[in-house]
């Protein structure tokens, strides 16, 4: 049994995969998280008196708290999804995206090197490629455009991990995935926002003219993903994850309203993002032919199958709106944020 430790494991994506460690394999996990805005403990509801999972509040833009929870837990492999990764955000203020995604990520690869960490996993993003046309796709040698200060700063973080790999011979390799989907969505992004908005009756604001494509991939398919690549992949390799299904925005965003039973007069245009992408889509050909891995979950049902969770979850997004959420670390944890 190896032990992991999952950086910004309260957040969407990593909430997931820490539940896929402990239900599919006997790895213990250390989720460390800093629990900012996006990091939910709510997440991992259930998990508390689980004996493989640990859970410590910490920073990776803080050195001495990253060499503790190394000193304490010695962990095999650092699975990294610690990031600011609101585009809409990164726009109003970088800072904050450079100084985790850039400066955090060196820390935690210094820390991780002198550990003697035997694998280090880092979950980047499609953004860092920039935008498409109207054909082709993203490979793993496409060369890097990011048009975000979040993508730039992702791609900043990504470069520093290949750089450990080909000056220090760092076991890290690298991921880049389309956009997720699923369960525990943070409700500022698309596919949530417009359920919780429609489930509402409120207007659902559509950048633009609505034709902006994504790849879309369930949660749970990344996650399998990704701990293929934990237990397969070479060290300083690159792996694009992607769901093969590309949708307009605004298809997506009929598609929920036709799920809710609501018209399309609640669809409100709004002026578009600075510098938004206007198409991604991924190849996948290395994971497959490399690690035997394919998505399983077709756009349609994942969709109607998050659609559902919302619903029955109404809570859990309504507590993320107003706040009420950051009561759980006090409750299970005792401790003042």
């Amino acid at each position: 049994m190896s032990k992991i430790l999952v950086t910004g494991g309260a957040g969407f994506i990593g909430s997931n995969f820490v539940r896929l460690l402990l239900e599919r394999t006997t790895h213990a996990v250390v989720n460390f998280d800093a629990l900012t805005y996006a990091g939910n403990l709510e997440n991992l509801a259930g998990l508390e008196k689980e004996p493989r999972y640990t859970f410590v509040r910490g920073d990776i833009r803080d050195a001495a708290a990253v060499r503790a929870v190394f000193e304490t837990h010695a962990p095999d492999v650092v699975a990294h999804f610690a990031a600011e990764s609101h585009v809409d955000r990164s726009v109003l203020d970088a800072t904050a995206f450079v100084a985790t995604n850039v400066v955090g990520t060196q820390v935690l690869l210094d820390a991780s090197r002198a550990a003697g960490v035997k694998r280090f996993l880092h979950v980047s993003t499609d953004e860092v490629y920039g935008s498409l046309g109207a054909t082709g796709r993203f490979r793993e040698d496409s060369p890097l455009q990011p048009n975000s200060p979040y993508s730039a700063s992702k791609t900043g973080s990504d470069l520093l991990v290949r750089a450990a790999f080909h000056t220090h011979g760092f076991a890290a390799i690298v991921t880049r995935c389309s956009n997720n989907y699923g369960p525990y969505q943070f409700p500022e992004k698309l596919i949530p926002l417009m359920i919780a908005n429609a489930l509402e009756g409120k207007p659902l604001p559509v950048y633009g003219d609505g034709k902006n494509v994504r790849d879309w991939i369930h949660v749970r398919d990344h996650c399998e993903a990704l701990l293929r690549v934990i237990e397969k992949g070479r060290p300083g390799e690159v792996y694009n994850i992607g769901g093969d299904s590309e949708r307009e925005n605004l298809h997506v965003v009929r598609q929920i309203l036709a799920l809710a039973g609501r018209g399309e007069e609640l669809i409100r245009y709004v002026t578009d993002r600075p510098g938004h992408d206007r198409r991604y889509a991924i190849d996948s050909g290395k994971m497959r032919a490399e690690l035997g891995w394919t998505p399983s979950v077709r756009f349609e049902d994942g969709l109607a199958q998050t659609f559902r969770w919302y619903v029955d979850n109404r809570t859990w997004w309504e507590r993320v709106r107003s706040g009420a959420y950051r009561e759980y670390y006090e409750r299970w944890y005792g401790q003042r944020r």
